[in-house]
Protein backbone atom coordinates (compact mmCIF):
# COMPACT_ATOMS: atom_id res chain seq x y z
CA UNK A 1 0.00 0.00 0.00
CA UNK A 2 1.85 3.22 -0.71
CA UNK A 3 1.14 6.15 1.42
CA UNK A 4 -1.32 8.33 -0.87
CA UNK A 5 -3.41 5.46 -1.76
CA UNK A 6 -6.62 7.12 -0.06
CA UNK A 7 -5.91 9.97 -3.03
CA UNK A 8 -5.45 7.89 -5.89
CA UNK A 9 -7.48 4.67 -7.38
CA UNK A 10 -4.14 2.87 -9.06
CA UNK A 11 -1.03 2.53 -8.29
CA UNK A 12 2.01 3.70 -10.29
CA UNK A 13 3.18 1.66 -13.24
CA UNK A 14 6.01 -0.93 -12.30
CA UNK A 15 8.34 0.94 -14.65
CA UNK A 16 7.89 4.10 -12.39
CA UNK A 17 8.20 2.11 -9.57
CA UNK A 18 11.72 1.03 -10.42
CA UNK A 19 12.38 4.41 -12.00
CA UNK A 20 12.27 6.01 -8.49
CA UNK A 21 12.87 3.84 -6.01
CA UNK A 22 15.92 5.27 -3.99
CA UNK A 23 16.32 1.80 -1.88
CA UNK A 24 20.16 1.12 -3.30
CA UNK A 25 21.51 4.33 -2.55
CA UNK A 26 19.14 5.17 0.75
CA UNK A 27 20.21 1.83 2.41
CA UNK A 28 23.34 3.22 3.47
CA UNK A 29 21.29 5.14 6.01
CA UNK A 30 19.43 2.50 7.59
CA UNK A 31 21.20 3.06 10.90
CA UNK A 32 20.32 6.92 10.70
CA UNK A 33 16.80 5.95 10.06
CA UNK A 34 16.54 4.34 12.94
CA UNK A 35 18.21 6.62 14.88
CA UNK A 36 15.93 9.23 13.51
CA UNK A 37 13.02 7.53 14.74
CA UNK A 38 13.96 6.45 17.88
CA UNK A 39 14.34 10.48 18.92
CA UNK A 40 11.06 11.14 17.47
CA UNK A 41 9.10 8.31 18.93
CA UNK A 42 10.51 9.31 22.56
CA UNK A 43 9.44 13.15 21.84
CA UNK A 44 6.12 12.14 21.69
CA UNK A 45 6.05 9.75 24.55
CA UNK A 46 7.58 13.12 26.45
CA UNK A 47 4.76 15.26 25.03
CA UNK A 48 2.04 12.97 25.34
CA UNK A 49 1.48 12.16 21.45
CA UNK A 50 2.18 8.62 22.61
CA UNK A 51 1.55 6.73 25.67
CA UNK A 52 4.20 5.32 27.28
CA UNK A 53 3.33 1.42 26.52
CA UNK A 54 3.41 2.58 22.66
CA UNK A 55 6.98 4.22 22.97
CA UNK A 56 7.89 0.86 24.88
CA UNK A 57 6.51 -0.95 22.17
CA UNK A 58 7.50 0.89 19.13
CA UNK A 59 11.12 1.76 20.90
CA UNK A 60 11.36 -2.46 21.24
CA UNK A 61 10.30 -2.88 17.36
CA UNK A 62 12.68 -0.20 16.51
CA UNK A 63 15.72 -2.19 17.36
CA UNK A 64 14.17 -5.28 16.78
CA UNK A 65 14.46 -3.60 12.82
CA UNK A 66 17.78 -2.77 13.68
CA UNK A 67 18.96 -6.14 14.89
CA UNK A 68 17.55 -7.43 11.36
CA UNK A 69 18.77 -5.02 8.78
CA UNK A 70 22.27 -5.40 11.07
CA UNK A 71 22.40 -9.38 10.34
CA UNK A 72 20.76 -9.27 7.09
CA UNK A 73 17.37 -10.75 8.48
CA UNK A 74 15.35 -8.57 7.42
CA UNK A 75 16.29 -7.15 3.29
CA UNK A 76 14.30 -4.32 2.22
CA UNK A 77 13.30 -4.81 -1.69
CA UNK A 78 12.05 -2.28 -4.37
CA UNK A 79 8.63 -2.47 -3.27
CA UNK A 80 9.52 -0.67 -0.20
CA UNK A 81 10.86 2.00 -2.59
CA UNK A 82 13.11 3.48 0.42
CA UNK A 83 14.67 3.01 3.48
CA UNK A 84 12.00 5.33 5.44
CA UNK A 85 9.13 3.12 4.04
CA UNK A 86 11.39 -0.15 4.33
CA UNK A 87 11.78 0.74 7.91
CA UNK A 88 8.72 1.97 8.97
CA UNK A 89 6.64 -1.49 6.84
CA UNK A 90 9.02 -3.87 9.01
CA UNK A 91 8.35 -2.04 12.19
CA UNK A 92 4.63 -2.21 11.79
CA UNK A 93 4.58 -5.82 10.95
CA UNK A 94 6.16 -6.50 14.14
CA UNK A 95 4.20 -4.13 16.53
CA UNK A 96 0.62 -3.78 14.86
CA UNK A 97 -1.06 -1.39 14.38
CA UNK A 98 1.33 0.75 16.53
CA UNK A 99 3.48 1.14 13.89
CA UNK A 100 1.21 3.56 12.24
CA UNK A 101 1.73 6.09 14.76
CA UNK A 102 5.43 6.50 14.43
CA UNK A 103 5.09 8.65 11.39
CA UNK A 104 2.67 10.97 13.58
CA UNK A 105 4.15 14.71 13.02
CA UNK A 106 6.52 14.45 10.42
CA UNK A 107 6.92 14.00 6.58
CA UNK A 108 9.30 11.75 4.39
CA UNK A 109 10.64 15.39 2.85
CA UNK A 110 11.98 16.05 7.43
CA UNK A 111 12.80 12.37 7.74
CA UNK A 112 14.82 12.40 4.51
CA UNK A 113 16.86 15.67 5.71
CA UNK A 114 17.26 14.11 9.39
CA UNK A 115 18.57 10.95 7.74
CA UNK A 116 21.05 12.91 5.85
CA UNK A 117 22.30 15.49 8.43
CA UNK A 118 22.93 12.46 10.45
CA UNK A 119 24.76 10.06 7.52
CA UNK A 120 26.70 13.57 6.76
CA UNK A 121 27.62 14.64 10.44
CA UNK A 122 29.51 11.05 10.92
CA UNK A 123 31.13 10.79 7.51
CA UNK A 124 32.86 14.03 7.95
CA UNK A 125 33.70 13.14 11.56
CA UNK A 126 35.29 10.25 9.28
CA UNK A 127 36.74 12.61 7.06
CA UNK A 128 38.54 14.79 9.69
CA UNK A 129 40.09 11.50 11.19
CA UNK A 130 41.58 10.33 7.58
CA UNK A 131 42.99 13.75 6.69
CA UNK A 132 43.97 14.28 10.36
CA UNK A 133 45.80 10.75 9.75
CA UNK A 134 47.41 11.98 6.34
CA UNK A 135 48.82 15.63 7.66
CA UNK A 136 50.26 13.50 10.60
CA UNK A 137 51.68 11.22 8.14
CA UNK A 138 53.46 14.24 6.04
CA UNK A 139 54.47 15.68 9.12
CA UNK A 140 56.60 12.32 10.03
CA UNK A 141 57.97 12.16 6.52
CA UNK A 142 59.04 16.00 7.26
CA UNK A 143 60.36 14.67 10.80
CA UNK A 144 62.22 11.38 8.85
CA UNK A 145 63.51 13.27 6.15
CA UNK A 146 62.56 17.05 5.68
CA UNK A 147 66.46 17.92 6.07
CA UNK A 148 66.94 16.13 2.45
CA UNK A 149 68.40 18.86 -0.56
CA UNK A 150 66.10 18.70 -3.52
CA UNK A 151 65.64 21.55 -6.18
CA UNK A 152 62.43 23.47 -6.15
CA UNK A 153 60.57 24.11 -8.95
CA UNK A 154 58.04 26.16 -10.88
CA UNK A 155 57.01 25.47 -14.33
CA UNK A 156 58.54 21.84 -13.38
CA UNK A 157 62.03 23.64 -13.88
CA UNK A 158 64.49 23.85 -11.47
CA UNK A 159 64.26 27.37 -9.75
CA UNK A 160 66.07 27.63 -6.36
CA UNK A 161 67.31 24.97 -3.78
CA UNK A 162 65.16 23.06 -1.22
CA UNK A 163 64.51 21.42 1.56
CA UNK A 164 62.27 18.55 1.22
CA UNK A 165 61.00 19.55 4.86
CA UNK A 166 59.75 22.78 3.27
CA UNK A 167 58.03 21.51 -0.04
CA UNK A 168 56.00 18.73 2.32
CA UNK A 169 54.96 21.52 4.65
CA UNK A 170 52.99 23.33 1.70
CA UNK A 171 51.04 20.20 1.05
CA UNK A 172 50.64 19.93 4.97
CA UNK A 173 49.22 23.23 5.13
CA UNK A 174 47.16 22.83 2.41
CA UNK A 175 45.96 19.60 4.22
CA UNK A 176 45.47 21.32 7.45
CA UNK A 177 42.70 24.21 5.48
CA UNK A 178 40.90 21.63 4.46
CA UNK A 179 40.62 20.17 7.94
CA UNK A 180 39.24 23.44 8.95
CA UNK A 181 36.37 23.48 5.96
CA UNK A 182 35.67 19.78 6.94
CA UNK A 183 34.98 21.74 10.84
CA UNK A 184 33.30 24.72 9.57
CA UNK A 185 31.22 22.54 6.88
CA UNK A 186 30.20 20.24 10.37
CA UNK A 187 29.20 22.86 12.43
CA UNK A 188 26.91 24.78 9.69
CA UNK A 189 25.21 21.38 8.80
CA UNK A 190 24.56 20.25 12.73
CA UNK A 191 20.71 21.85 12.45
CA UNK A 192 18.06 19.55 13.03
CA UNK A 193 15.19 19.30 10.71
CA UNK A 194 13.18 16.81 11.99
CA UNK A 195 9.26 17.61 12.88
CA UNK A 196 9.33 20.50 10.36
CA UNK A 197 6.97 17.94 8.14
CA UNK A 198 6.51 18.23 4.35
CA UNK A 199 7.31 22.08 4.57
CA UNK A 200 4.69 24.05 6.90
CA UNK A 201 5.54 22.62 10.45
CA UNK A 202 2.93 20.86 12.32
CA UNK A 203 -0.47 21.50 14.17
CA UNK A 204 0.82 18.96 16.94
CA UNK A 205 2.33 20.40 20.12
CA UNK A 206 5.96 18.52 19.58
CA UNK A 207 8.96 19.71 20.75
CA UNK A 208 11.52 20.10 18.76
CA UNK A 209 14.47 21.17 20.40
CA UNK A 210 14.29 17.84 22.39
CA UNK A 211 14.64 15.94 19.35
CA UNK A 212 17.85 18.24 18.39
CA UNK A 213 19.03 17.02 21.56
CA UNK A 214 18.52 13.48 21.33
CA UNK A 215 20.51 13.33 18.10
CA UNK A 216 23.36 15.43 19.19
CA UNK A 217 22.42 18.59 16.41
CA UNK A 218 23.27 21.71 18.09
CA UNK A 219 19.52 23.11 17.20
CA UNK A 220 16.36 22.94 15.87
CA UNK A 221 16.21 24.53 11.85
CA UNK A 222 14.44 27.76 12.52
CA UNK A 223 12.45 27.53 9.11
CA UNK A 224 10.35 24.44 8.47
CA UNK A 225 10.49 24.96 4.49
CA UNK A 226 13.99 25.69 4.22
CA UNK A 227 14.39 22.63 7.07
CA UNK A 228 13.19 20.50 4.23
CA UNK A 229 14.36 22.47 0.73
CA UNK A 230 17.91 23.33 1.73
CA UNK A 231 20.73 21.55 0.34
CA UNK A 232 23.80 24.15 0.54
CA UNK A 233 25.14 21.87 3.79
CA UNK A 234 25.30 18.44 0.91
CA UNK A 235 27.08 21.39 -1.49
CA UNK A 236 29.36 22.71 0.88
CA UNK A 237 30.41 19.13 2.02
CA UNK A 238 30.70 18.06 -1.23
CA UNK A 239 32.45 21.29 -2.18
CA UNK A 240 34.97 21.05 0.60
CA UNK A 241 35.62 17.53 -0.60
CA UNK A 242 36.20 18.49 -3.95
CA UNK A 243 39.24 21.23 -2.84
CA UNK A 244 40.60 18.28 -0.69
CA UNK A 245 40.46 16.38 -3.91
CA UNK A 246 42.90 18.89 -5.66
CA UNK A 247 45.44 18.63 -2.55
CA UNK A 248 45.12 15.28 -2.72
CA UNK A 249 45.70 14.89 -6.82
CA UNK A 250 48.76 16.97 -6.55
CA UNK A 251 50.20 15.31 -3.92
CA UNK A 252 49.51 12.06 -5.89
CA UNK A 253 51.00 13.80 -9.38
CA UNK A 254 54.53 14.54 -6.96
CA UNK A 255 54.61 11.03 -6.02
CA UNK A 256 54.33 9.85 -9.78
CA UNK A 257 56.65 12.08 -10.98
CA UNK A 258 58.96 11.93 -8.46
CA UNK A 259 59.13 7.84 -8.26
CA UNK A 260 60.16 8.18 -12.23
CA UNK A 261 63.59 6.61 -12.98
CA UNK A 262 64.27 10.45 -14.64
CA UNK A 263 63.26 11.94 -10.94
CA UNK A 264 64.61 9.22 -9.07
CA UNK A 265 63.75 11.03 -6.12
CA UNK A 266 61.77 8.39 -4.34
CA UNK A 267 60.60 4.65 -4.83
CA UNK A 268 56.57 3.70 -3.34
CA UNK A 269 55.97 0.83 -0.79
CA UNK A 270 55.19 -2.25 -3.21
CA UNK A 271 51.81 -2.07 -0.33
CA UNK A 272 50.74 0.74 -2.96
CA UNK A 273 52.47 -0.38 -6.23
CA UNK A 274 51.67 -2.79 -8.69
CA UNK A 275 53.50 -4.44 -11.65
CA UNK A 276 53.24 -4.78 -15.25
CA UNK A 277 51.46 -8.06 -17.15
CA UNK A 278 54.21 -7.45 -19.79
CA UNK A 279 57.04 -5.32 -18.35
CA UNK A 280 58.55 -7.59 -15.11
CA UNK A 281 60.84 -4.70 -14.22
CA UNK A 282 57.78 -1.65 -14.01
CA UNK A 283 56.86 -0.34 -10.39
CA UNK A 284 53.70 1.00 -11.00
CA UNK A 285 52.40 4.21 -9.08
CA UNK A 286 49.09 3.06 -9.45
CA UNK A 287 47.55 4.28 -5.77
CA UNK A 288 48.35 7.71 -6.45
CA UNK A 289 47.01 7.79 -9.97
CA UNK A 290 43.95 6.43 -8.75
CA UNK A 291 43.99 8.77 -6.70
CA UNK A 292 44.49 11.84 -9.06
CA UNK A 293 41.59 10.42 -10.96
CA UNK A 294 39.27 10.00 -8.86
CA UNK A 295 39.39 13.86 -8.08
CA UNK A 296 37.77 14.00 -11.24
CA UNK A 297 34.20 12.50 -9.53
CA UNK A 298 34.45 14.09 -6.82
CA UNK A 299 34.55 17.53 -8.54
CA UNK A 300 31.40 16.01 -10.71
CA UNK A 301 29.46 15.67 -7.96
CA UNK A 302 29.63 19.43 -6.65
CA UNK A 303 28.72 20.17 -9.99
CA UNK A 304 25.59 17.73 -9.81
CA UNK A 305 24.59 19.10 -6.31
CA UNK A 306 24.54 22.92 -7.74
CA UNK A 307 22.75 22.15 -10.80
CA UNK A 308 20.00 20.22 -9.53
CA UNK A 309 19.39 23.10 -7.04
CA UNK A 310 19.63 25.97 -9.55
CA UNK A 311 16.39 27.28 -10.11
CA UNK A 312 14.44 24.72 -8.38
CA UNK A 313 11.18 26.10 -6.57
CA UNK A 314 10.28 25.68 -2.66
CA UNK A 315 9.90 23.77 -0.95
CA UNK A 316 10.12 19.87 -1.69
CA UNK A 317 10.39 18.40 -5.49
CA UNK A 318 11.79 14.82 -6.54
CA UNK A 319 15.04 15.89 -7.86
CA UNK A 320 16.03 16.48 -4.47
CA UNK A 321 16.10 12.47 -4.32
CA UNK A 322 19.19 12.52 -6.96
CA UNK A 323 21.29 14.73 -3.98
CA UNK A 324 22.69 11.38 -2.12
CA UNK A 325 23.99 9.64 -4.57
CA UNK A 326 26.72 12.88 -5.52
CA UNK A 327 26.55 13.35 -1.44
CA UNK A 328 27.75 9.88 -0.52
CA UNK A 329 30.23 9.39 -3.38
CA UNK A 330 32.17 12.48 -2.91
CA UNK A 331 32.59 11.87 1.02
CA UNK A 332 33.25 7.89 0.29
CA UNK A 333 35.98 8.79 -2.30
CA UNK A 334 37.80 11.81 -0.42
CA UNK A 335 37.69 9.79 2.91
CA UNK A 336 39.52 6.63 0.94
CA UNK A 337 41.98 8.72 -0.76
CA UNK A 338 42.66 10.55 1.72
CA UNK A 339 43.92 7.43 4.10
CA UNK A 340 45.48 6.02 0.88
CA UNK A 341 47.31 8.83 0.46
CA UNK A 342 48.45 8.58 3.83
CA UNK A 343 49.96 5.23 3.36
CA UNK A 344 52.02 6.72 0.65
CA UNK A 345 53.66 8.75 2.26
CA UNK A 346 54.12 6.78 5.40
CA UNK A 347 56.07 3.39 3.61
CA UNK A 348 57.67 6.17 0.96
CA UNK A 349 61.52 5.56 0.59
CA UNK A 350 63.50 8.92 0.15
CA UNK A 351 66.64 8.76 -2.25
CA UNK A 352 68.31 11.09 0.22
CA UNK A 353 71.75 11.80 -1.79
CA UNK A 354 69.43 11.99 -5.31
CA UNK A 355 70.19 16.12 -5.50
CA UNK A 356 73.31 16.53 -2.86
CA UNK A 357 75.93 16.29 -5.64
CA UNK A 358 73.80 16.95 -8.53
CA UNK A 359 72.54 20.73 -7.23
CA UNK A 360 76.22 22.70 -6.43
CA UNK A 361 77.22 25.12 -9.28
CA UNK A 362 74.10 24.33 -11.07
CA UNK A 363 71.95 27.52 -12.54
CA UNK A 364 69.19 27.41 -10.01
CA UNK A 365 71.80 29.38 -7.92
CA UNK A 366 71.73 32.09 -10.30
CA UNK A 367 69.17 33.77 -7.22
CA UNK A 368 72.29 33.04 -4.96
CA UNK A 369 74.51 35.19 -7.11
CA UNK A 370 71.85 38.18 -7.23
CA UNK A 371 70.94 38.23 -3.73
CA UNK A 372 74.64 38.36 -2.82
CA UNK A 373 74.92 41.65 -4.99
CA UNK A 374 72.30 42.82 -3.16
CA UNK A 375 74.13 42.77 0.18
CA UNK A 376 76.99 44.44 -1.87
CA UNK A 377 74.46 47.61 -2.30
CA UNK A 378 73.62 46.48 -5.85
CA UNK A 379 70.18 47.43 -6.81
CA UNK A 380 68.19 43.92 -7.41
CA UNK A 381 67.31 44.40 -11.02
CA UNK A 382 70.63 44.89 -11.71
CA UNK A 383 72.00 42.37 -10.03
CA UNK A 384 69.65 40.21 -11.91
CA UNK A 385 70.81 41.65 -15.04
CA UNK A 386 74.41 40.16 -14.17
CA UNK A 387 73.32 36.97 -12.54
CA UNK A 388 71.65 36.53 -16.11
CA UNK A 389 74.55 37.89 -17.95
CA UNK A 390 76.76 34.74 -15.99
CA UNK A 391 74.26 32.07 -16.87
CA UNK A 392 74.39 33.10 -20.26
CA UNK A 393 78.30 33.05 -21.09
CA UNK A 394 78.26 29.29 -18.67
CA UNK A 395 75.74 28.24 -20.99
CA UNK A 396 77.75 29.23 -24.23
CA UNK A 397 80.62 27.59 -22.63
CA UNK A 398 78.94 24.46 -21.73
CA UNK A 399 80.01 24.74 -17.90
CA UNK A 400 77.89 25.45 -14.75
CA UNK A 401 79.13 27.86 -12.12
CA UNK A 402 81.77 25.40 -11.00
CA UNK A 403 84.02 26.18 -13.36
CA UNK A 404 83.84 30.04 -12.73
CA UNK A 405 86.37 31.60 -10.83
CA UNK A 406 86.02 34.47 -8.26
CA UNK A 407 87.86 36.55 -11.14
CA UNK A 408 85.12 35.38 -13.67
CA UNK A 409 82.60 36.40 -11.81
CA UNK A 410 83.98 39.75 -11.00
CA UNK A 411 84.35 40.50 -14.79
CA UNK A 412 80.80 41.09 -14.22
CA UNK A 413 80.17 43.03 -11.78
CA UNK A 414 83.14 44.14 -9.28
CA UNK A 415 81.30 43.48 -6.26
CA UNK A 416 82.41 39.74 -6.60
CA UNK A 417 85.25 39.14 -3.95
CA UNK A 418 85.35 35.73 -2.63
CA UNK A 419 82.56 35.71 -0.26
CA UNK A 420 80.58 34.46 -3.17
CA UNK A 421 81.75 31.16 -2.92
CA UNK A 422 79.48 30.36 -0.20
CA UNK A 423 76.96 31.22 -1.95
CA UNK A 424 77.08 28.85 -4.15
CA UNK A 425 76.58 26.32 -1.97
CA UNK A 426 72.98 25.02 -2.77
CA UNK A 427 72.91 23.27 0.89
CA UNK A 428 73.95 26.70 2.94
CA UNK A 429 71.82 29.03 0.06
CA UNK A 430 68.33 26.66 1.18
CA UNK A 431 69.73 27.24 4.77
CA UNK A 432 70.11 31.11 4.30
CA UNK A 433 66.65 31.32 3.88
CA UNK A 434 65.62 31.81 7.63
CA UNK A 435 62.79 34.38 6.75
CA UNK A 436 59.31 33.59 8.13
CA UNK A 437 58.01 30.32 5.93
CA UNK A 438 61.37 29.93 4.42
CA UNK A 439 63.17 26.89 3.77
CA UNK A 440 65.59 26.78 6.26
CA UNK A 441 65.53 24.44 8.73
CA UNK A 442 64.74 26.42 11.73
CA UNK A 443 61.35 27.18 9.75
CA UNK A 444 60.64 24.02 8.84
CA UNK A 445 60.70 22.79 12.63
CA UNK A 446 58.69 25.97 13.58
CA UNK A 447 55.95 25.25 10.94
CA UNK A 448 56.13 21.15 12.34
CA UNK A 449 55.45 22.55 16.07
CA UNK A 450 52.52 24.52 14.50
CA UNK A 451 50.29 21.86 12.78
CA UNK A 452 51.58 19.52 15.22
CA UNK A 453 49.46 21.60 17.28
CA UNK A 454 46.40 21.44 14.50
CA UNK A 455 46.53 17.68 14.35
CA UNK A 456 45.13 15.63 17.01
Amino acid sequence: MALWDGRFSGGPGDDMVAFSQSLDTDLRMWREDIEGSRAHVTMLGEVGLLEDDEVTALLAGLDQVHAELGDGRFVPTAAHEDIHMAVESRLTELVGDVGAKLHTARSRNDQVATDVRLWLRSRLDALDVALDELLGAILDRVDEDGDVLIPGFTHLQRGQPVLLGHHLLAHAWMISRDLERVRDARRRMNRCPLGAGAMAGTPHPIDRHRTAELLGFDAPIDNAMDAVAARDHLQEAAGVCAIAMTHLSRQAEELVVWSTEEFGLVRLSETYSTGSSIMPQKRNPDAPELVRGKSGRVAGAVTSLLVMVKGLPLAYNRDLQEDRQALFDALETTTACARITAGCWRELDVRRERYEEALRGHFLLATELADFLVTKGVPFRDAHHVSGSIVAHCEERGVNFSALSVADMAAFHPAFDDGVLAWLDPRAAAERRTSFGGTASAEIARQVAALRSISS
